[in-house]
C-alpha cells in the first residue's frame, strides 16, 4: 500500500470556534477537554508504513482544536523524531496562541525543536471581520491575524494560511486576489484556497453549506484567474493543483470526498492514525481500516 500524507489526529473534538461548515463544532466541557491516551506503539506501526510509501509530510489535526492540548503535540513531536519526516505541519484555527501568546511561547520553542515546521492557519477570508462572524460569532472582535503570523515566524516556522471558500465570502477572482495579496503582504510561504466541501459531515451543518458552498460557476471563475494570473507549478492527483502568482505560492485544492477516492492500494489518498491505535485510510467510512 502506498499513501500520499499522513495525518495523526490530536485532542478531541472540542472547540474554541464556532465554524458551521465544521465537521465537530463542539464546544468544550469537563468530558471532551479531557486529553485522550495515545496508543504509541501502533503511532510507530503507522509511522513505519509513512515510511515505506515515501511520505515526506505529517500533518497534525483534529476533528477540534489541537492547540487544547499542547502536551500532546509535544509528545507526538517526540515520538515522531525517529522516523526523520522531512516536513510536519500542524493543521489549526490558532485562536488558542492568539489569545494567550505567553502560555504557548515555550511550547512553539519545543514543537520547533522536536522538528514541527509548518504551521497551517485556518480562515475564511483575509477580513477581520468575516472571519469573526465564522470562526467567533459572539466576541466583539477576531483575533489580529497579522500578529499572530509575525508571532509564529519569529520562533521560525513556515506559515500556511488556508481559506476555506464560502459563498459570499471568498468566491470571487477578487476576493481571491485581497487574499493573496494579504498572503504576500505578510510573508506567508504557502496558501490554500479549498473550497467548502459539497458534502456535509455533520447533519447540523446540512442547510448552511448547502446554502453558502461554492457552485462549479465560482470554482470555475477561480482557477479561470489562477491559471490567468499564475504560473502552474505542480498538479499533485487528488490533491490539487500549485501555482505561483507574482511570487506567492497558491494551492487550489480539491476537496475530500469520494471523488477523490481511488480503489487502487497503490494510490491512496491518506493514512489515519487515530489516538485508539487505529489506522485507517478513510475518514468517514469506517470499513476503511487496517489496523
Amino acid at each position: 500500500m502506498k499513501f500520499k500524507m499522513f495525518s495523526v489526529v490530536v485532542g478531541t473534538e472540542a472547540c474554541v470556534a464556532s465554524c458551521p461548515f465544521c465537521v465537530s463544532c463542539e464546544k468544550i466541557n469537563k468530558k471532551n477537554i479531557i486529553e485522550p491516551k495515545v496508543n504509541w506503539r501502533n503511532l510507530k506501526i503507522a509511522a513505519n508504513l509513512a515510511n515505506r510509501s515515501n511520505i515526506d509530510t505529517v500533518m497534525l489535526t483534529s476533528r477540534g482544536e489541537p492547540t487544547l492540548f499542547p502536551d500532546q503535540i509535544t509528545e507526538y513531536l517526540k515520538n515522531l523524531k525517529e522516523f526523520n519526516f522531512p516536513f510536519i505541519e500542524l493543521q489549526s484555527n490558532c485562536i488558542p496562541i492568539a489569545l494567550n501568546k505567553e502560555k504557548y511561547r515555550n511550547y512553539l520553542k519545543d514543537w520547533y525543536n522536536y522538528g514541527l515546521t509548518t504551521i497551517a492557519i485556518s480562515v475564511v477570508s483575509s477580513n477581520e471581520e468575516e472571519n469573526r462572524k465564522i470562526y467567533m460569532p459572539k466576541a466583539d472582535k477576531y483575533v489580529d491575524l497579522a500578529g499572530l503570523i509575525k508571532f509564529l515566524h519569529s520562533f521560525g516556522f513556515s506559515i500556511r494560511l488556508t481559506c476555506v471558500c464560502c459563498k459570499n465570502i471568498t468566491d470571487t477572482p477578487e476576493k481571491i486576489s485581497e487574499f493573496i495579496k494579504f498572503a504576500k503582504d505578510n510573508k506567508i510561504e504557502q496558501t490554500t484556497l479549498r473550497p467548502v466541501n459539497d458534502e456535509f459531515r455533520r447533519k447540523s451543518a446540512q442547510e448552511w453549506i448547502k446554502k453558502n458552498r461554492l457552485d462549479d460557476e465560482d470554482k470555475l471563475k477561480i482557477k479561470n484567474f489562477l491559471d490567468k494570473n499564475g504560473t502552474k507549478l505542480l498538479e499533485i492527483g487528488r490533491i490539487g493543483t500549485i501555482y505561483d502568482v507574482n511570487g506567492q505560492n497558491v494551492c487550489l485544492s480539491l476537496p475530500l470526498n469520494k471523488y477523490t477516492r481511488d480503489t487502487n492500494p497503490e494510490n491512496l489518498r491518506n493514512l489515519i492514525f487515530f489516538q485508539d491505535g487505529h489506522i485507517r485510510y478513510e475518514w468517514e467510512m469506517e470499513g476503511g481500516i487496517l489496523l
